[in-house]
């Protein structure tokens, strides 16, 4: 939980704009477990800055080059398992069994499929009248996720934006951030490029809809 309240933006774990705060408490017990930061609208803008920088060199990464990532985010992913587990059993409140089965294999499991569908996928498709449909990426995504679900929710977003590629920024829930900042980490360690991938903390997800949608170009 080194991380907690900090944003991860860049490639980096930097320091908010904001100085608001806000405690992560275990619904069992009411105990903190640490105190998180709650960004502001100068938070998002540099976050969703470095997602739209990103783009222009992730978008040119071949199928292969994907796949080859979204298999070492496997790797990690399993060898952090059971600190996912252990995070939403505190976060949540979650039996540990419910933590590890449910919930953090949720991490492999998915990914699993994500593979599998990125190794199916045909990047262009001819038809009979001579046109040609091609499947690109499109640009930012804004990724908002619940707290009942987190690394489900959170992987279902992330990953096929990495498959596609795309870059995002993601806004977990502020009431269960541990879990995200450990797949944050994941995602840093297995190689996912600068600015790929961001995440940062506030109660309201109105300002990185707004942002993402003011600071697009589609093509």
């Amino acid at each position: 939980m080194d991380n907690l309240s900090k944003f991860y933006v860049n490639g980096e774990w930097v320091a908010p704009c904001s100085s608001d705060t806000m405690p992560v408490l275990n619904p069992v017990n009411v105990e903190q477990l640490g105190e998180i930061a709650l960004g502001n609208e100068a938070d998002v803008d540099l976050a969703v800055a470095a997602a739209v920088a990103a783009f222009d060199y992730f978008s040119s990464w071949t199928k292969g080059e994907r796949l080859a990532l979204l298999q070492r985010i496997r790797a990690v992913s399993e060898a952090r398992f059971e600190e996912l587990a252990q995070a939403m059993r505190m976060e949540m409140g979650a039996p540990i069994t419910m933590a590890r089965e449910a919930q953090a294999d949720a991490a492999i499991g998915h990914l699993d499929g994500f593979i599998a569908a990125l190794e199916r996928l045909e990047e262009s498709e001819s038809f009979d009248n001579g046109e040609v449909l091609l499947r690109e990426p499109i640009g930012v995504c804004g990724l908002i996720t619940p707290w009942n679900w987190p690394i489900n929710q959170v992987v279902l977003k992330v990953l096929p934006v990495i498959a596609t590629g795309c870059t995002c920024v993601l806004k977990p829930s502020e009431h269960t951030p541990i879990s995200a900042m450990i797949y944050a980490e994941i995602l840093h360690e297995a190689g996912v490029p600068a600015g790929v991938f961001t995440i940062w903390l506030m109660a309201r997800g109105r300002w990185l809809v707004q942002r993402c949608l003011g600071m697009l170009t589609f093509k």
